[in-house]
């Protein structure tokens, strides 16, 4: 048995040498997922891969045709549509779209009523034996009457083979023993000569093996005979041009349709014949190249533009038009304008940065002469591309702008085109896209008047898509910032006490909460206005409206705090009942509106409405719905920071329940929760004190869950932070120390979160943690000698934190012998733990002072030196810190020599990307040139300024302008002057 386990122990070891060591290991596990750089430049750029389905509806709506502008003077009207047209055509849609709706359903209802017909015929044939009512009869052969057939069975001992009329019908089953044999019909391969498969034309059209499925098997490689076969036979299956369809078919009979918009035409089939991957008859890898061949008719010149640097397959939807090589002198007048549109529009998409500054001039100069009509018939469906990208979007919403303030009010039959396609900008993702759309709308309506927009916009508020009457309700509050709230408010009240429909109640009601939004205190003046516009909705039949009415109240409490509390008297009443009435979304809705209205009252108003909506507030404090839970969270922290409630009335009441529901692992994962809980936490500390809150968490800095961890990690700090540890007493203080020890030491991924703790708590308790300063070190001391790079950094972190208390507790040999230990991992690889190195030993330089330092300022500069050539960012910045700092204050430990041979070693960090490196080696020199005279300063800085680069160049100036400013002009001007000769 000894034996068996030696041997088993020498195999165990043997094995272990096979493997990689362990901190290879450990080293894989710290690092964070593989970040790749080029992610962004290889994924898709287009806009509509990152957009989500809601925001690709945009490209659902259709830009509709000019309407007729009633403002226009002498102008004949023509064919552009009404307004009564346009109420019209929406009434008609709405109808389509009822109907619709009705359809769906009632095939809903057909197919649960099949569904449940088929369950019930299922059930009533598998009945159990118990469910018969009847029993059915069955006959053997003693009850069967003499006139009854007995059946005949059949035997393989029958005299005579007899068939029955049903063995008549179907063959019987064959044997082999009843047919001569015959060859069968199956090749051998030894029935023939074999013959070597060539690659000619095979039996399926496509493919030449004779495979099941037919292959596309082009194997060889094509001469240039065939290429030139391929091309014409491409040439001569080509689509037909409009003006060949012309030719064939009679004048009269036929209609041209416009292509769908989006369609992108193939014009290369080939590419469709190996879009399938297919069985080949080749095995392996195989590495693809790039056929060429097939982007032959992407023209690398455009008539007219000259070269640009790219010219898409997409841009031919577009753009065809400057390729058909027509005649310009046979075009009309509206074709070469159209045409020039086109040209300079392709060179704003696609060209260079100067090409495209000259052609944004010449659009916008010559935007009145183009026309409103020919500019956006041209822009507006590129906008709506299908393939636009961030880029092409930018610059042509630039474009939009910029006509816009040619045109001014001949855009006015075109404000519906322009705001379907602006509208979506409004919803963006992006806050510049965003930026960008307000801007437009905003230019937009000053152009066309506010008439002219709310005739526009109108039958958009009662859409039937919510999209729709989404991005209105966002358009109108740009207008309405654009003309002042007094002037929409009179057709806001009108929308909002709407009888026709719901939907543009609803509208109204969100155009109130986007005002709000958007402007900010400016609605204060009108906030009575546009509350009593409002109010009814808070009991209107619809729980839509009721829900996004109270949240219209929020938005507007917020925007007018810490004022404004009369203008929502009318409001409180249905508020309060409303609370008690409502459940789920409606009920978050309106906490959230009494939570931004308490804030604004009195204190004994505010301590008795709190008390109030706290028995809902607890009790919703167990809701499962994630939404309700940060609203509840948000109250609370707004009525907890209101002047009137009592800090018992706190303790007693919420803190239990509180700290019961949401003092709890599963709220520490998810982000959002995980902030508004520290934050609730932090306000409600404010009230009750530092010792209230600290004293039920910090027990819960050992849970065996590191993200909780950081929870409590995270409100400790900011709550010690903001009120101080004065009130933490010395039972708490010891399991507060304990507690943060323990976390520091058991996070498995190094969290700054844990490192401000720690040094927030150590700074805020000063000379009290003179006890824990040897156990602190001792972790410190620990850490550093750790395997992993970021325990490393880490611990060389909270050095450079707790350094000034340490200096405060008296602990200067402590701090002299960290900084021997900082000294000797001055050869540390890895930069950003020598960056954390440097940093902690100039605390300690900074706070133990240059006399006392261990060890000596004599032994580290020379250290020093050689890292100033590190490129790391954050070494640079440290190090120069760290050299600055001794030249300052105590250059005398060094030689002169020794400052010379950093002079040359500074003078490559003036090439530094970081502006704070640069500008910390310049005032080095100043301080070197202090130290040992500006002479020898001023000749290397001479000498510097014979360099190429211009950034070292100018650095350089700073640095002699530095140096003279240190030791007086006189020292450096009769150097500067004897450059002059």
């Amino acid at each position: 048995y000894k034996t068996m386990a030696t041997e088993d122990a020498v195999q165990t070891r043997r094995l272990a040498t096979y493997t990689a060591p362990n901190e290879v290991f450990e080293d894989l596990i710290d690092n964070d997922e593989d970040v790749d750089p080029f992610k962004e430049r290889t994924g898709s750029r287009r806009i509509i891969d990152r957009q989500s389905e809601y925001h690709a509806r945009r490209l659902n709506r259709a830009i509709s045709p000019e309407r007729n502008d009633p403002f226009a003077e002498g102008e004949e009207k023509g064919e552009s549509r009404t307004y009564a047209d346009v109420m019209r055509e929406a009434e008609i849609e709405k109808e389509e779209q009822r109907v619709k709706r009705k359809i769906e359903e009632k095939k809903k209802e057909e197919q649960q009523k099949a569904k449940e017909a088929a369950s019930e015929q299922v059930t009533t044939q598998k009945k159990r034996r118990w469910d018969m009512e009847t029993p059915i009869e069955t006959k053997s052969e003693w009850s069967r009457s003499d006139d009854e057939a007995a059946p005949t069975g059949k035997s393989r001992w029958d005299e005579t083979p007899r068939a029955t009329d049903e063995e008549m019908d179907t063959p019987r089953k064959r044997s082999r023993w009843d047919v001569t044999p015959q060859v069968s019909a199956k090749k051998s391969r030894w029935d023939e000569t074999p013959t070597h498969p060539t690659v000619q034309i095979g039996v399926t059209p496509v493919g030449n093996f004779g495979l099941l499925t037919p292959t596309p098997g082009h194997l060889v490689a094509m001469t240039p005979e065939a290429q030139r076969w391929e091309k014409d036979l491409d040439a001569r299956n080509r689509p037909l041009t409009d003006e060949e369809l012309d030719a064939m078919f009679p004048p009269t009979g036929y209609k041209i349709l416009d292509p769908p918009t989006g369609y992108v035409p193939i014009r290369t089939p080939a590419r469709k014949l190996m879009a399938t991957p297919t069985p080949m008859a080749a095995d392996g890898f195989v590495m693809l190249e790039e056929d060429r061949s097939q982007t032959y008719d992407l023209p690398a010149e455009i008539p007219g533009v000259g070269n640009l640097p790219f010219f898409k397959q997409e841009d031919m939807q577009h753009f065809g038009k400057l390729l058909d090589d027509k005649d310009e002198s046979e075009l009309s007048v509206e074709e070469l304008k159209e045409r020039k549109i086109m040209r300079l529009l392709l060179k704003i998409k696609n060209g260079t940065p100067p090409m495209r500054k000259t052609a944004l001039r010449q659009i916008t100069d010559k935007a009145r002469d183009f026309g409103a009509g020919p500019l956006f018939n041209q822009i507006l469906p590129l906008l709506m591309s299908q393939n636009l990208e961030d880029q092409e979007r930018h610059l042509l919403v630039k474009v939009i702008d910029r006509i816009l303030y040619k045109l001014d009010a001949l855009v006015r039959p075109y404000v519906h085109k322009i705001l379907v396609v602006i509208e979506p900008l409004l919803i963006d993702e992006d806050y510049f896209a965003r930026c960008e759309g307000r801007e437009i709308i905003s230019n937009l309506s000053k152009a066309a008047g506010l008439p002219t927009m709310i005739a526009t916009m109108r039958p958009d508020i009662d859409h039937v898509d919510e999209y729709v009457r989404n991005t209105t309700a966002r358009a109108f509050s740009v207008v309405a910032s654009a003309h002042g709230i007094p002037a929409l408010l009179p057709f806001l009240k009108a929308v909002c006490k709407s009888k026709k429909s719901w939907q543009a109640r609803h509208t109204g009601i969100k155009i109130v909460q986007q005002i709000a939004i958007l402007m900010g205190c400016a609605v204060l003046p009108h906030l009575k206005n546009l509350v009593e516009a409002i109010a009814h909705g808070l009991e209107d039949e619809q729980q839509k409206v009721r829900t996004i009415t109270a949240l219209a109240i929020a938005a507007l409490a917020e925007a007018a705090a810490p004022y404004g509390i009369e203008s929502f008297d009318s409001v409180l009443k249905p508020l309060w009942t409303g609370i008690r009435k409502h459940r789920g979304k409606g009920l978050a809705a309106f906490l959230k509106a009494i939570g931004y209205i308490i804030p604004l009252m009195d204190a004994e108003y505010a301590n008795y409405y709190t008390k109030e909506v706290m028995i809902i507030l607890i009790r919703e404090f167990q809701s499962p719905d994630e939404e309700m839970k940060k609203i509840v969270l948000k109250v609370v922290k707004q009525c907890a920071a209101t002047d009137g409630v009592q800090p018992q009335y706190i303790k007693e009441e919420i803190l239990p329940e509180f700290f019961k529901n949401f003092w709890v692992r599963r709220m520490a994962l998810d982000r959002r929760n995980y902030r508004q809980v520290v934050e609730t936490t932090v306000e409600l500390a404010q009230k009750v004190g530092v010792t209230e809150i600290v004293g039920r968490i910090v027990e819960d800095l050992k849970d065996e869950s590191e993200p909780y961890r950081k929870m409590v990690m995270e409100t400790v700090e900011k709550v010690v932070s903001q009120l101080g540890a004065a009130d933490i007493d010395t039972r708490l203080e010891e399991v507060l120390i304990d507690g943060i020890l323990y976390a520091f030491q058991e996070q498995t991924v190094e969290d700054i979160v844990m490192l401000n703790g720690f040094g927030t708590v150590v700074n805020a308790l000063g000379l009290r943690v003179k006890p824990y300063l040897q156990q602190i070190t001792s972790t410190i001391l620990w850490r550093l000698n750790n395997k992993s790079a970021k325990v490393r950094q880490q611990a060389a972190d909270l050095i450079s934190r707790i350094a000034v208390v340490m200096k405060t507790c008296g602990e200067e040999k402590l701090m002299g012998h960290l900084g021997v230990v900082l000294y000797e991992y001055l050869g540390e690889e890895y930069p950003e733990v020598l960056g954390s190195i440097l940093g902690g030993l100039k605390s300690i330089v900074n706070v133990i002072g240059m006399s006392s330092m261990t060890p000596p300022i004599k032994d580290l500069l020379p250290r020093l030196t050689p890292i100033l050539k590190n490129r790391h960012e954050k070494v640079q910045e440290s190090c120069i810190d760290l050299v600055g700092r001794i030249a300052d204050r105590g250059a005398e430990f060094v030689s002169a020599r020794e400052w010379m041979r950093i002079c040359f070693e500074l003078l490559d960090m003036l090439k530094a990307h970081k502006k704070g490196i640069r500008r910390a080696t310049v005032n080095t020199f100043g301080y070197i040139a202090k130290a040992i005279g500006p002479q020898d300063v001023l000749a290397t800085l001479l000498n510097n300024l014979k360099v190429q680069e211009r950034q070292n160049r100018v650095c350089t100036t700073v640095a002699i302008a530095i140096v003279a400013e240190t030791c007086a002009p006189f020292t450096v001007l009769p150097a500067l002057m004897n450059e002059y000769r």
